[in-house]
């Protein structure tokens, strides 16, 4: 069975068309596959719990357990409510987080969703540096080392503090909450100059990362997200096991709570990789 990866010179919505057609045929003969043949699935998404990072000023995740068992009728029936703020453990944030008049979560096109992923990967100058900045020079580090262009990809940031999840201390440089907690945040993040190179001049789909924002976190004035914001490009944070994706050469499908006027919301992302390109260890 052939399937087609997605490229520039084919339109990504016939892609997904003939992914499904793949799907399909290898379902009709009975092989256990998964979709797509050659492929695994790799999450990339943290669980929703009591353990969960959420900003300093969120409560956090809140699951109230319901009814669970078998009903007089004879039938098992569970069910239960959750509460969390839009933006905490693996999310997306909407252009009009940072920007007015731009788009909502339910409004993102799709093809914004779901396409080719790269993986930028500033793990050593990260462990260097805590407050390091994603710069244009290591985007452009990575075009020549890769003989590739981040043209219309979703492109993730790896800095390495994915490792550190869920220990407040190590994966936001500390355990206090509140107000006053801000002041102390420690990761990376993406240099604004980036975020607008990476909008402007390659009109990326999306841009992921493996920490709790896009901006560093001594950033006051949130300049990277407002420059993704200003150009509709939407961000990934805490992006889980970015260790497990190979350089290029996979697809992302990045899909939130489509909430009506919702500035983001929690977003299962996965990816779909060659398994000839999974790094040792496997996914």
């Amino acid at each position: 069975m052939t399937v087609y990866q997605h490229t520039s010179a084919v339109p990504h919505r016939v892609a997904v068309v003939v992914l499904a057609a793949a799907c399909a045929s290898a379902a009709q003969a009975g092989q256990p596959e998964s979709f797509p043949a050659g492929h695994e699935f790799v999450d990339l998404t943290h669980p929703l719990d009591d353990h969960t990072i959420f900003w300093p000023t969120e409560k956090g995740f809140r699951l109230e357990r319901g009814p669970a068992g078998v009903t007089p009728q004879g039938y098992y029936y569970a069910a239960n409510r959750f509460f969390m703020a839009e933006h905490g453990g693996t999310h997306i944030d909407a252009p009009i987080h940072f920007h007015q008049d731009r788009q909502t979560v339910d409004l993102i096109p799709l093809d914004r969703l779901v396409g080719p992923g790269v993986v930028i990967d500033v793990t050593r100058q990260c462990n260097e540096d805590r407050d390091y900045l994603v710069s244009v020079d290591d985007l452009l580090a990575w075009e020549k080392q890769q003989q590739s262009s981040l043209e219309r990809t979703i492109v993730l940031l790896r800095t390495g503090f994915g490792k550190h999840w869920p220990d407040r201390q190590a994966y936001l440089g500390t355990r206090a909450t509140g107000r006053a907690a801000i002041a102390q945040l420690r990761f990376p993040g993406l240099d604004p100059a980036a975020a607008v190179w990476l909008a402007r001049r390659r009109s990326v789909r999306a841009v992921g990362i493996d920490t709790a924002s896009i901006d560093y976190g001594q950033s006051t004035r949130f300049e990277a997200h407002v420059r993704l914001c200003e150009h509709n490009v939407p961000a990934l944070e805490n992006v889980a096991h970015l260790d497990r994706l190979p350089p290029r050469g996979f697809t992302v499908v990045a899909l939130p709570i489509k909430i009506a006027g919702g500035t983001g919301g929690p977003c299962r992302i996965v990816a779909m990789v060659p398994r000839n390109a999974l790094p040792e260890g496997g996914p």
